[in-house]
């Protein structure tokens, strides 16, 4: 296996062995682990000392189902700490299949304005080369991709940044293509589209061909585990065909946390949303029927994915509008914004894809913008406006391309739902406590996904938990945040945690994979050991960097604000919050 490292000051490469003490990481806990090890936490985030480095998971590149994800990391200029984000893309599993474990992009070129592509290919080991790439900067994404195909074949995977990354906004993703080869499928939280544009580089583009694939030691152990897992996905509700996510979409979560009155609405002021239904996953199941004639069911966002849980929302005329819009992004361009037409939130969906931006960001953003009459709320066409000023870099679009935290502060808000400097994402911790813990001690500010413990609150796997109530939640989401990461390690879509939870066979199945890619002997509780280890290697990077316990806090205004329809608090004390890192 091979690092590759791209110094983009002078453009040049050098292929080296994977060193020692990263043999058996990959995505997160490799990303994770470079940037502690390399990068100063008191360097700028967009400065020539910060790194980006993307790793695909252990199992990234293999047959293993819904396992094609890349990890990017870097110093978020964000939250000013450590960030770690993924996506599902073709891209991920070439850098996988050419052995890859770490591409890690370094140093900043003297010019400004310049931006350049580099190409890997495969020539007896990884090989980069360099391009122009300035003529495709100041364009939306749609426009430029076919470009790349055009320019090195359809059998490519192409990563980029957009117009947003360019600006240097705070939010701003890395895209990567999806399997009809759109630039979907994002990397979207905590700004690292800003540092890649940060050193100058527009595109990297992978060419597999003639690439040896990944190496398993143990192919009958691997194999063992691998029909497990496909065995847990295919059969439990959530992941099997047809199921929850293969018809309605990850979307399929706005009508179940309305009536658990945890779906924020209003800027946070609520926990229902009148208009939840117009815009769920059943909604567009239903108007696509309608649009297309017949049932819509989902697709893979990646090669291998079995569990096919991206939509598309087709217009009044059959047409293509976004694919995918996925929960939070309909949560937060809708609810949060009380817009429930389905179409424009769409469009603004779509925009965002266009013009680099993360969603959430976007979609709390301009939420708090709401508040502070900068438009009304449920007003969609003033916000697929206010997208294009994001888009066109205009001062008041770069005040909110700077994200939530930066627009209360410029508007004066007190209602401003962010940790660390990131936004919340679309589940309400006054509603549903164990996701406020980990909201507010995720290494990586308010994040859903470091410790999903909507899993038992809210979907009842492995046993239903009450949401309301704090008792227990701290080792609850210590317990989730440990094994998320080290499942953002192998390279499984974090939805494989409904099925592993609930079957046990699903869970050794996982382990079963990738002791066989290694050759190791791992046992459950190795890899609890290990999830915490990366996150000790986290939390460690960024008390260097200034941000120690106290920040592990909700916004004051959820801790003193009833939130109806239960009329609750986040009541969970400071004691509390701090013992969730305090036993790892």
């Amino acid at each position: 296996m091979f690092f590759v490292r791209v110094n983009m000051t002078d453009r040049t490469f050098k292929v080296e062995e994977t060193p020692a003490a990263y043999k058996y990481l990959g995505g997160r806990g490799l990303t994770s682990n470079v940037i502690a090890n390399e990068v100063s936490p008191l360097c700028h985030a967009l400065g020539p000392n910060n790194k980006l480095v993307f790793s695909p998971g252990i199992l990234t590149g293999t047959s293993a189902p819904t396992s094609a994800r890349i990890s990017i990391g870097g110093k978020s200029p964000l939250t000013g700490g450590i960030k770690e984000s993924n996506a599902g893309t073709s891209w991920a599993a070439d850098l996988g299949v050419m052995n890859i474990q770490g591409l890690v992009i370094e140093g900043q070129p003297a010019e400004k304005g310049q931006y350049w592509g580099i190409s890997v290919i495969w020539d007896g080991k990884p090989k980069v080369e360099f391009f122009d790439a300035t003529q495709y900067t100041g364009k939306v994404l749609s426009e430029i991709y076919p470009a790349m195909y055009a320019k090195f074949s359809d059998k490519v995977s192409v990563c980029s940044i957009g117009m947003a990354a360019e600006h240097g906004y705070s939010n701003s993703g890395v895209v990567f293509n999806d399997m009809k080869k759109r630039p979907t499928r994002y990397s979207g939280r905590g700004g690292l589209g800003a540092v890649m544009a940060s050193k100058g580089l527009k595109f990297i583009v992978l060419n597999r061909a003639g690439a040896p694939g990944m190496q398993i030691v143990d192919k009958a152990l691997f194999e063992e585990g691998r029909k497990e897992m496909i065995s847990a996905l295919r059969t439990h509700a959530v992941t099997k065909p047809k199921g929850a996510l293969n018809s309605y979409g990850t979307a399929v979560l706005i009508n179940i946390l309305n009536e658990a009155g945890g779906l924020p609405t209003r800027n946070f002021s609520s926990g229902r949303f009148k208009g939840a239904p117009m815009i769920a996953g059943e909604a567009i199941f239903e108007s696509n029927k309608t649009r297309k004639g017949k049932e819509v069911y989902n697709h893979s966002c990646s090669p291998g994915c079995i569990i096919q849980c991206s939509n598309t929302v087709y217009d009044a005329q059959g047409e293509e509008i976004t694919s995918c819009l996925e929960y939070e992004s309909a949560w937060s361009l809708g609810a949060d914004c009380e817009i429930d037409n389905l179409d424009d939130v769409a469009l603004m969906n779509a925009l965002c894809n266009d013009y680099g931006l993360d969603t959430i960001e976007t979609g709390t953003t301009i939420a708090v913008a709401m508040e502070a009459g900068v438009i009304p709320f449920g007003d969609s066409k003033g916000a697929i406006n206010l997208i294009h000023e994001m888009g066109k870099g205009t001062p008041q679009g770069r005040i909110l391309g700077a994200g939530t935290a930066t627009t209360g502060r410029v508007y004066g808000m007190t209602r401003v739902p962010v940790v660390k400097g990131q936004s919340m994402p679309a589940y309400e911790p006054r509603a549903i406590k164990g996701i406020g813990i980990t909201y507010a001690t995720s290494t990586m500010g308010a994040d859903h996904t470091a410790g999903y413990t909507i899993a038992p609150e809210i979907m009842g796997v492995m046993g239903k938990q009450d949401p309301l109530s704090s008792e227990g939640k701290a080792a609850l989401s210590r317990a989730f945040q440990a094994t998320t990461a080290f499942l953002d390690s192998t390279g499984h879509c974090l939805f494989i945690a409904f099925a592993i939870l609930d079957i046990a066979s699903g869970y050794q199945g996982m382990v079963d994979e990738i002791n066989g890619v290694f050759g190791t002997s791992w046992t459950a509780e190795d890899i609890l050991k290990q999830g915490g280890d990366i996150l000790k290697v986290e939390r460690k990077f960024n008390e260097e960097a200034g941000i120690g316990k106290e920040a592990d806090r909700v916004p004051e205004f959820m801790k003193t604000e009833p939130l109806p329809p239960h009329n609750t608090v986040f009541d969970v004390s400071d004691d509390t919050l701090d013992s969730v890192f305090g036993e790892l």
